[in-house]
């Protein structure tokens, strides 16, 4: 097993998981099997009873883990499937150690940070990069750690002193190590600032792990004088400093990255055995990202939420729009809406902001209504889903939003005034939305109806459009994350009404996918599609909603999936990977192993 470690320093949210991911996604375009794992140093178990605002996004996988957003970045950017242990947090270790301690497994030793928690983290490390993450469930060759924070944290003193430890435990051939830093430029001089980066990398030094690659971070290229530097106060090579400038797109970073020469030098430096470089080695990259560039036009999405003051909350879901747009020939041009913004008390308390948010709303050419937790913003979701259907605006709700679309409809179709969810009125005369008993025992963590599960769509749904969007399969796999559903008691009565609920769980008891007929693209989904969705495979919601935003839907769907010869101007017909329709599928994205009628997006991408 090969090792490569990312570290940060200057400043943190400095692009240590693109970067980790672009490793990744450059070894695995040699045909090398890659897996990966995020430390993050702080003492919670998970990311789960983060606030949105803490961290952007909570990350599900497949095993219901709550993990760290980067792990999403890794899954779209490798196609892998990981797992709960592929995230490590100081809470993780520290649990572990401890009840061991308490089993008696020590001996009687005096537990102590080093050996023992330092031996904790090596031999995690150790065991989940063991573990297959692909589709052709072969052991990885590579694994990529990235190490949260900046070098100097005092929370991450432990792991880096557990891999100055782990080099030796593994030799130096199976073990490197990139630092991944700011080179500032301030205005004041216009002229790029070193000594950030010097300081950091003497403190890595001083720690004992001494970095092969110096990844330089900068809003603009820095030239060849910066660069030797660099090398000459860094101990390194000038060709083993990279630059990576701001780019218009995130995937041209593996293709600016291998254009340094990064197979070559990890060949050598981890003895690869790559002797020779796939014909088609990083096109479909080269390929995307020059799509991105040249994209012609432009579709205008409003995201209702109620974090919109940190895009990161909504990382995946913006990379989802973005995803299916793409794919088509469109840039997506996303509304930040705040929810609450929408409700009407916010007349009085500030007219322009509401004023601002519902025009914003009115100008957009589709609506999505993201999941969340909490009372405040609900108002706000619910006169969006009812300005979308009185209006005939293409919608998607997702978790919260397709909680927000019962209770509108229950209010303002069958006349339930006081319908809502009991999350934000217990005592509510008619609660349309429930929690589940089995999956609300008091803990906040861990605790959600969570990970891919199946729903199933009903027989009555052949003429949907969101089941002929996933090919008019029976049976399709998403991950969920929810402690509420629908009342049963109130099914009947929505669906008599017009709100038919076309997907169930496979026990046909808990409510998945909701949609109305009569409407362009109403549709509402109780799992989180976001998730799955990659750069090359979008998620078919998500197609939906970008397709019925332009207008082009129908004659979509009417084809099979297809576009007409007047549409084909929308992609490029010679491209193979983008997913488009069910011909571009591999049979693994429309199959699983236990039953061929099932979907599963999470699977490996034509190569």
């Amino acid at each position: 097993m090969k090792y490569i470690l990312v570290t940060g320093g200057v400043i943190s949210g400095v692009g240590k998981g693109v970067i980790a991911s672009s490793f990744g996604t450059i070894l695995k375009s040699c045909g090398i099997e890659v897996t990966s794992i995020k430390i993050d140093p702080y003492i919670n178990l998970d990311a789960g009873t983060f606030s949105p605002y803490e961290h952007g996004e909570v990350f599900v996988l497949n095993d219901g883990g709550e993990v760290d957003l980067d792990l999403g970045n890794y899954e779209r950017f490798l196609n892998i499937t990981l797992h709960r242990d592929n995230n490590i947090t100081t809470g993780k270790i520290y649990k572990m150690v401890i009840d061991k301690e308490r089993r008696g497994d020590y001996l009687g030793k005096t537990v102590q940070v080093v050996p023992h928690i330092t031996d904790a983290i090596q031999e995690w490390v150790e065991r989940v990069a063991q573990i297959p993450v692909s589709g052709t469930k072969k052991i990885p060759q590579v694994c990529i750690v990235e190490l949260g924070g900046t070098i100097g944290d005092i929370e991450s003193m432990a792991f880096v002193e557990a891999f100055r430890q782990f080099q030796f435990r593994v030799k130096r051939e199976n073990f490197c190590v990139a630092h991944v830093s700011l080179i500032p430029q301030p205005r004041s001089t216009g002229e790029p600032k070193t000594k950030p980066t010097q300081s950091s990398v003497r403190e890595l030094r001083g720690l004992g792990l001494s970095p092969d690659f110096i990844v330089c971070r900068s809003e603009n290229p820095i030239v060849r004088s910066v660069k030797e530097k660099i090398s000459n106060f860094c101990h390194v090579a000038p060709e083993q400093v990279i630059c990576i400038p701001d780019l218009s797109s995130i995937y041209k970073v593996p293709v600016l990255m291998e254009s340094h020469g990064i197979v070559e030098f990890l060949n050598e430096r981890l003895q690869l055995g790559v002797k020779s470089l796939p014909r088609r080695h990083m096109k479909q990259w080269v390929d995307l990202a020059d799509k991105i560039d040249n994209l012609r036009h432009e579709v205008c999405i409003a995201l209702v939420g109620k974090y919109t003051r940190l895009e990161d909350a909504y990382a995946s879901v913006i990379k989802s729009l973005q995803h299916a747009a793409n794919s088509i020939g469109y840039k997506v041009n996303i509304l930040f809406i705040e929810a609450s913004n929408l409700e009407k008390e916010m007349v009085s308390e500030d007219p322009v902001a509401y004023h601002d948010a519902w025009k914003q709303l009115c100008k957009s050419e589709g609506v999505i209504v993201p999941g969340g937790f909490g009372k405040r913003g609900m108002e706000g979701k619910i006169e969006a889903t009812r300005w979308c259907r009185e209006n005939g605006k293409p919608y998607l709700g997702i978790c919260l939003g397709f909680q927000a679309s019962v209770i509108e409809f229950s209010r303002n179709v069958l006349n339930l005034r006081e319908a809502h969810t009991t999350e934000c009125v217990p005592d509510t005369l008619h609660p349309v939305i429930i929690d589940m008993p089995e999956h609300n025992p008091g803990d906040m963590g861990g605790t959600m109806r969570l990970g891919k599960r199946t729903t199933v769509f009903k027989e009555s749904a052949n003429d949907s459009k969101i089941k002929r969007l996933y090919y008019n399969i029976d049976k399709i796999e998403e991950r969920h994350r929810h402690r509420y559903e629908v009342n049963p008691k109130y099914i009947e009565d929505l669906e008599k009404a017009g709100l038919e609920f076309v997907g169930v769980d496979k026990e046909g008891q808990r409510m998945e996918i909701l949609e109305i007929e009569n409407h362009p693209y109403y549709v509402a989904v109780q799992f989180h599609p976001e998730y799955l969705s990659r750069p090359m495979s979008p998620s078919p919601p998500f197609m939906g909603l970008i397709l019925a935003a332009k207008d082009i839907l129908k004659s979509y769907l009417a084809r099979g999936c297809k576009f007409s010869p007047r549409e084909s101007d929308y992609y490029d017909s010679e491209d193979e990977d983008y997913g488009l329709s069910a011909k571009h599928l591999p049979i693994s994205q429309i199959t699983n192993e236990s039953d061929s009628s099932a979907y599963s997006s999470s699977t490996n991408m034509v190569d």
